[in-house]
């Protein structure tokens, strides 16, 4: 049986070797609001192909030659500084802001339209002097791409002390973040990757924004913040002179120090407190983190698989304040992990009454750690045993002993009893769960639904995830595992009772042609008439079929079906967007519209979409997220983690210009329903830094 190419991920806390084209994230200096989770196991950040460099006669159409409206200044506040008082020191200028001046120029930053990408790109993307492989690939046609775009002005707010784990403002970054201090003048961090390729470099927007950026500083120690932002001044006089040398012009920015207390924010401007004075989050500026987490257990929230038998998240009050009174609502709780043992004798003893009858907390090994060809007939046993015991708990059946033996009237003839019935007990609530309510309960959750409903492995697959809508990410040796034992949980399934063992021998024979096709794991299911998948689901169309899919929109790549496949299929349920690599320059906003009305027509005949690319974590992910922002309307932040927890276990990754083109798509959908009363949730550098910070951990 074939089954998902992705290999059980090296743990985090092994060093290995990245991949030529995605150098390692360099973000130990961030300072986060929380301290960076521990990773969700096996969750992977997949390689995504770039395509071919762009030639001299591109296959996309060039970019438009940019209009004189595009290559205006962003409007702020905070430019001119006129009526800001300023305070000289030294050779510099810095001015003072009080706590209503900063409230205002950020809240009408946010409502300031953003350059069109051709503007900022390549230069997000990070250009560096001596990066010639990076240079090479985006800058071969146009030279002034190098130069510092001069349609930016944003504003960066900034913590005297460096740390974020209390009183940080909206937006709030470390010093060390994007400024190199030193005794002789201090200057802007060299902040482009100095080698490798890679158009993901979302670690670095935060320090190329304050480049382009008035420089809002705040803390609590006065000659601390005052001694900050004259060092800041000087950092940015010092980018001004290093520009005039070369004959590039460069805007003048400046620097402000807030006057007020931090206590006047979390009084008068709630909405701009991401962490208050006490290290606690307010909850009133979205968290990446949380925020994902909200997302993985709304789509994971439990559910009935079975009678009694329910799969979910591992309990979190935090999320979901219900689940407080969690003893009371589940008499058993499973934990699948890395560390669980196969124990069910526990199982057996609360079913005998040996022990209290208290919420009992057992364990379970994890998915994908059971490994061929190392698996014992002792794991084969332990898995079918756990299978039974939670079944006969499940329906509060005690079994009679099947090893009692009376013996015959003259006491010397051992003699089995000829139909033992088994004893009734009360029933349990069980629930089997995981961090993440499906990477490592996947294992048993499958094992027990093909025993209790004696469906074959492939259609109780199918079936766990279309009829009980669960989510879930098989590995090749979970279902190696469960191929070698199928038979038994088939034939010991209560289901099966009445079937000979050549009866149970063809069902196991039974292989749909869906999973002989099969090289991943399902699509992924983002909503009920859009599923996100890569070029091995789109070339297996009988999957498709069996899931309820009957449209596919591929996303610059095409997929291969055998003759007479799209006929039968239909050409009208067929779209392909062509010229389009995951490359860093080809933009993808243009084909938004088009995309979402095909998928449109397939919600509108009652079947579902497959929008997919290569690998399903780029292009395709940009246009599902489109589509999330545009019918939830959802900001574009709380899309991507929409979308990103609905992935399973490949993270997505739009680049950094489809990320800043979908931030425009949220720029343009707000601004039909709100006209010019629209405001962004949060910046792009906030939101570039923060994606980093939740890639980090899965970085190899």
């Amino acid at each position: 049986m074939a089954t998902i190419a992705l290999q059980r991920p090296i743990p985090p806390a092994r060093s290995t070797s990245p991949h030529p084209l995605t150098p390692t994230l360099s973000l130990d200096s961030i300072n986060t609001s929380a301290a960076c989770p521990v990773p969700i196991p096996n969750k992977h950040l997949p390689i995504c192909p770039p395509g071919p460099a762009p030639a001299e006669k591109p296959d996309t159409p060039p970019q438009s030659p940019p209009t004189k409206e595009l290559t205006l200044q962003s409007r702020s506040l905070l430019y001119p500084p006129d009526k800001y008082k300023q305070k000289s020191l030294g050779a510099t200028t810095i001015y003072e802001i009080n706590a209503d001046g900063v409230a205002a120029a950020l809240d009408h930053i946010a409502g300031q339209p953003l350059p069109d990408p051709s503007q900022v790109f390549p230069w997000f993307h990070g250009l560096h002097p001596s990066n010639h492989i990076q240079q090479a690939f985006f800058i071969a046609r146009r030279r002034n791409l190098r130069k510092t775009p001069k349609c930016l002005r944003g504003i960066t707010v900034v913590k005297a002390g460096g740390d974020l784990s209390c009183s940080r403002l909206k937006g709030a970054i470390a010093p060390e973040e994007f400024l190199q201090q030193a005794v002789t003048g201090s200057t802007f961090r060299e902040i482009d990757p100095k080698e490798g390729f890679s158009v993901r470099n979302f670690q670095i927007q935060a320090a190329k924004s304050a480049m382009v950026s008035d420089i809002l500083v705040y803390g609590d120690d006065k000659i601390e913040a005052e001694k900050l932002a004259n060092d800041i001044a000087v950092a940015q006089q010092a980018l001004r002179e290093a520009h005039e040398e070369k004959g590039h012009e460069l805007c003048r920015y400046n620097t402000f120090v807030c006057t007020s207390e931090f206590q006047e924010f979390e009084e008068r401007y709630p909405d701009l407190v991401a962490t208050d004075s006490r290290g606690q989050m307010t909850g009133k500026v979205m968290d990446f983190f949380h925020q994902e987490r909200i997302e993985m257990c709304t789509m994971t929230k439990a559910s009935e698989i079975h009678h009694n038998i329910w799969m979910g998240p591992t309990p979190d009050p935090s999320i979901d304040p219900d689940l407080l009174t969690s003893d009371e609502r589940y008499d058993i709780f499973i934990e699948c992990n890395d560390l669980g043992r196969l124990n069910y004798t526990a199982l057996q003893a609360i079913a005998e009454g040996s022990v209290s009858d208290q919420p009992a907390y057992l364990e379970f090994p994890s998915s994908g750690s059971i490994m061929p060809p190392t698996w014992s007939q002792i794991e084969a046993d332990g898995i079918l045993e756990t299978c039974k015991w939670l079944y006969n708990l499940s329906h509060g059946i005690l079994p009679a002993d099947e090893t009692a033996q009376e013996n015959d009237a003259e006491g010397d003839s051992p003699m089995p009893f000829s139909s033992p019935e088994p004893t009734k007990i009360r029933k349990r609530k069980i629930l089997i769960h995981c961090t993440d309510g499906y990477t490592e309960s996947t294992l048993l959750g499958l094992s027990y639904y093909t025993y209790a409903t004696g469906l074959p492995v492939p259609s109780a697959w199918l079936d766990l995830h279309i009829s009980k809508r669960r989510n879930f990410f098989a590995y090749p040796s979970d279902v190696a595992l469960l191929t070698s034992i199928a038979p038994r949980l088939l034939s010991e399934s209560p289901v099966h009772t009445e079937k000979s063992l050549s009866d149970i021998t063809e069902m196991v024979k039974e292989e749909p042609e869906w999973i002989r096709n099969m090289d991943g794991s399902l699509p992924s299911r983002v909503t009920d008439y859009m599923y996100l998948g890569n070029l091995g689901h789109a070339n297996n169309p009988d999957l498709l079929r069996q899931m309820g899919i009957r449209q596919i929109l591929s996303v610059g790549e095409t997929a291969s079906w055998r003759d007479g496949e799209l006929e039968t299929w239909g050409k009208e349920n067929v779209m392909v967007v062509q010229r389009v690599q995951d490359n860093g320059v080809d933009p993808l906003t243009d084909e938004f519209e088009r995309c979402l009305e095909f998928i449109d027509q397939g919600k509108a005949k009652g079947t579902a979409t497959l929008v997919h690319c290569r690998v399903g974590v780029s292009r395709s992910a940009t246009i599902c997220i489109a589509e999330v922002m545009r019918t939830m309307g959802l900001s574009f932040p709380r899309a991507y983690c929409f979308v990103r927890a609905r992935r399973l276990n490949v993270i997505i990754q739009p680049h950094l210009r489809f990320s800043y083109e979908l931030l425009k798509w949220e720029e343009k959908l707000r601004q039909e329903t709100h006209g010019d009363g629209f405001r962004r949730e949060l910046e792009w550098p906030e939101i570039a830094r923060e994606v980093a910070a939740m890639n980090k951990p899965y970085a190899r």
